[in-house]
């Protein structure tokens, strides 16, 4: 199955728009969990267990593993998301943006060696920094639209005069991500749970693109407004699917050996709150 299809049976086997972001910050883990890269597998696998028949997908930001040496547990628990949850489709959060031969070896990085489904690109650059992703068949790339920072405004918001109708950055991504550059089906965007209502003038645009929505949680997303925003129903299917994610609040429920039963705790709640909202 390519990413699509993947993420469409695991929303419908699970009942869930739901992405557990993974995120680990040694200095916040609890007792008991060593605070190295050895740790940060043992509590995302641990993390993983407890949620894998609750989500839609799984994001490992790849950050949090480079800068503590991990690496190769990254790759360990990519192989272990798999065994645990076979039909959950893996987004790496790599956010990369580069052209080339470059962008080529980003690619291979993402798809062959750590063997994810789809990743997070950045479009700064254009079309040149995002062909290389599209050569894997089967394989996502979400473009970054319309992010939940405060200082997306600075770019994302901005009017491109030279473009006919004068669309606003984020509004002519979504309008490529739809069209010309989504040569095969594979193009998503980011768009952040914390603007509701770019959230709705993204869909308008892009009707059918699967949306990764980041921002439900600890930066205060309202998980009832993004569905609404988002989420189109027709014959009983989603025409663009949702992917909702929520990391801190998730990742960190509990402080305690329970950590993992306290994070299945939040994951089933926020799952309830999202499929409420349908």
């Amino acid at each position: 199955m390519n990413f699509l299809d993947q993420l469409r049976k695991a929303e419908a086997d699970n009942a869930s728009m739901l992405c557990v972001g993974l995120d680990p910050e040694p200095a916040r883990f609890p007792s008991g969990i060593a605070r190295d890269a050895e740790g940060i597998y043992d509590f995302c696998a641990a993390i993983v267990e407890a949620t894998a028949d609750l989500v839609s997908s799984f994001k490992p930001q790849i950050a949090y593993f480079a800068a503590h040496r991990a690496e190769a547990q990254l790759e360990r628990l990519m192989a272990h998301m798999r065994a645990v949850a076979p039909g959950v489709p893996i987004i790496l959060d790599a956010k990369r943006g580069d052209i080339g031969s470059t962008a080529e070896q980003y690619a291979r990085e993402a798809f062959e060696r750590y063997q994810a489904d789809a990743v997070t690109l950045s479009p700064f650059m254009g079309f040149d920094s995002v062909a290389p992703y599209l050569q894997y068949p089967g394989k996502g790339a979400f473009l970054l639209c319309r992010t939940s920072n405060p200082g997306g405004d600075d770019l994302q918001n901005q009017r491109l005069a030279s473009v006919a109708g004068q669309p606003l950055l984020y509004e002519h991504i979504a309008k490529l991500a739809q069209g010309a550059w989504n040569l095969n089906g594979q193009l998503g965007l980011v768009v952040g749970a914390t603007y509701p209502q770019e959230i709705e003038r993204v869909r308008e645009l892009a009707p059918t693109v699967p949306l990764l929505i980041p921002g439900v949680g600890a930066q205060g997303g309202d998980a009832a407004a993004t569905v609404k925003a988002g989420l189109r129903v027709a014959g009983g299917h989603s025409t663009g699917p949702i992917i909702v994610n929520s990391s801190r609040a998730i990742l960190y429920a509990g402080s305690g050996a329970d950590f993992a039963e306290k994070a299945r705790e939040v994951a089933l709640a926020t799952r309830a709150q999202l499929n409420a909202a349908v």
